[in-house]
């Protein structure tokens, strides 16, 4: 589960990381990353719209996710912003799918950096 403390919770957060980060886009999501937003942990945030599905399939897609996060929220830099945006791709991609695509770009955004 994903420690309250690094979810991010305000717009401008979210506008900040995805207008002014790195971005690493694979078949089922795009990642968004930002260095030195000045928090001490890492925040994460989701965007997961209705191209993806209805509600409850955005839902299960938004908790796939959360859990996969969760195991990789170790290895994210301090004082970062992340935000997860899911394609529509995210519907039918399984959680071990989903975990692969996060693992795969974050590899790709850390040989920019």
């Amino acid at each position: 589960m994903l420690p309250s403390a690094n979810r991010m919770r305000r717009s401008t957060d979210f506008a900040s990381v995805v207008r002014r980060g790195a971005r690493a886009r694979g078949p089922a999501v795009v990642v968004h990353q930002r260095l030195g937003i000045g928090t001490d942990a890492a925040l994460v945030g989701f965007v997961v719209n209705r191209a993806v599905g209805g509600s409850v399939v955005r839902h299960r897609v938004t908790r796939r996710l959360r859990a996969q996060l969760a195991q990789r929220l170790p290895g994210l830099p301090r004082g970062s912003g992340t935000v997860v945006r899911a394609l529509p791709a995210a519907a039918d991609a399984t959680s071990a799918q989903l975990g692969a695509a996060l693992d795969s770009a974050f590899a790709r955004l850390r040989t920019r950096a």
